[in-house]
């Protein structure tokens, strides 16, 4: 499945897609967790086989204000929307399998 990547302009569209979990990595190029986690999430949102779940990613430098609505102070933070509210986030970096978890909790 294909990353998204949001910035200001799209971030509410996509995550306010009817009947789907939309996960949106929030992240940014200085911060060497967030590039350790990048691939997991990448690979995670590849190998992902429910066609309900969306992955996104939003670089906070790019999507400031979405950072900001949904109190995002500490990066990589991980959130799972559902009908454009977040049902779930975390903060750090997560393994294949724990964010697998994440997002079928």
């Amino acid at each position: 499945m294909k990353v998204i990547h949001l910035n200001n302009d799209n971030f509410k569209e996509a995550v306010s897609q009817k009947g789907k979990k939309v996960v949106v990595d929030f992240w940014a190029e200085w911060c060497n967790p967030c590039r350790m986690f990048g691939p997991i999430f990448e690979k995670t949102a590849e190998n992902y086989q429910d066609e309900n779940v969306v992955f996104c990613k939003a670089n906070v430098d790019e999507a400031k204000d979405a950072a900001m609505e949904f109190d995002v102070m500490s990066i990589p933070t991980v959130a799972l929307f559902q009908d454009g509210k977040v049902i779930r986030q975390k903060v750090g970096v997560m393994n294949e399998k724990a964010l697998h978890d994440f997002i079928q909790e």
